[in-house]
């Protein structure tokens, strides 16, 4: 190591320093260098920067399980910000905005993971830099710089993929997913009962085995009545699959639909998901305070909704001029 120390020295000194003085620089290196122990030094630094790496990390999931996420959630959290601890190779606290950039974009470029995934992972950082802000490890988060990914349906897209559906069971789970923004596998865990057509509205369980009320269309009610209508099983679930024996239709079996659906209609990326942060997008946009908004989508912090809208700049301006001037 040593020997090591003393020739990545030498070698950055060749643009100013002649021959004979970087051979006499060698020699008062090597000289110096033998009263110290620079391999138990360095390693010493990298296990403190790893111990408190640790700290910080199980200080933030430990906050998460309080706040109701799951197992699940936790690891993927875990996972996550484990990965790019060791990628970047420094202090949690002395991580940059241009770190993070540079570590998303060689993310994406040297996997297959889409927009999506590279702003999931980019929400989950910033969750983590909130909290250190917030406890006072670092002044300002390192993520705030970095924006969120655009990822929601136009009204077009949405016509398209309507146009697509060549059955009423499609056409019911698109406009479910469309009207209420809920989550995939809270779809998948409604039975016909939950149903309330009159009020046209449904009872979910959301993350954390918390229970919510949601609202759906006209257009959702007609489609999932006629799809009800239709169906001859006596299977409880809201959506099965088309064949027999007509099993209930699994998150992997919805997000399979909404992907051949996407496929069909030639838009890019289409997943359940999408649809939840479109609906609130159209929802701020259209003026649905975005307290009542965090209500529908379940959220137990209005950071994560503004997280997942997308407030459209031409309705703020119009705003401004209603309300301000």
């Amino acid at each position: 190591m040593r020997e090591l120390f003393v020739e990545k020295v030498i070698d950055t000194t060749g643009g100013f320093l002649d021959n004979n003085q970087r051979i006499k620089l060698k020699e008062i290196l090597t000289e110096i260098c033998l009263n110290y122990h620079i391999e138990v030094l360095e390693q010493n630094q990298k296990q403190e920067i790893q111990k408190n790496n640790e700290e910080i990390l199980n200080k933030f999931i430990s906050s998460k399980e309080i706040e109701g996420c799951s197992v699940r959630t936790l690891k993927y959290y875990k996972d996550n910000i484990t990965k790019m601890i060791d990628t970047v190779n420094l202090p949690i606290n002395e991580i940059t905005t241009e770190t993070l950039r540079n570590y998303l974009s060689n993310y994406k470029n040297n996997s297959t993971a889409g927009m999506v995934i590279i702003d999931k992972i980019r929400r989950t950082l910033s969750s983590l830099f909130a909290l250190l802000e917030n406890e006072d490890y670092i002044v300002k988060s390192p993520v705030r710089r970095i924006h969120k990914v655009k990822a929601t349906l136009t009204d077009e897209n949405l016509e398209k993929l309507r146009d697509t559906c060549s059955n009423v069971r499609d056409l019911a789970i698109l406009e479910l997913l469309i009207s209420t923004g809920m989550r995939v596998g809270e779809l998948t865990r409604l039975n016909k009962s939950d149903m309330n057509f009159q009020e046209r509205s449904c009872i979910v369980l959301g993350k954390g085995n918390s229970e919510r009320e949601v609202y759906f269309s006209a257009k959702s009610k007609m489609y999932i009545e006629k799809y009800l209508e239709s169906r001859t099983d006596n299977n409880e679930a809201l959506f099965v699959s088309l064949i027999k024996p007509y099993n209930l239709l699994g998150i992997s079996g919805i997000e399979i639909v909404i992907r051949n659906l996407g496929r069909e209609a030639n838009i890019n990326k289409v997943h359940p998901h999408k649809f939840r942060r479109t609906m609130a997008t159209m929802a701020i946009d259209k003026g649905m305070p975005i307290e009542q908004v965090q209500k529908l989508l379940g959220h137990i912090k209005i950071d994560t909704t503004m997280e997942y809208a997308m407030v459209n700049q031409n309705n703020v301006k119009n705003s401004h001029r209603k309300y301000i001037t």
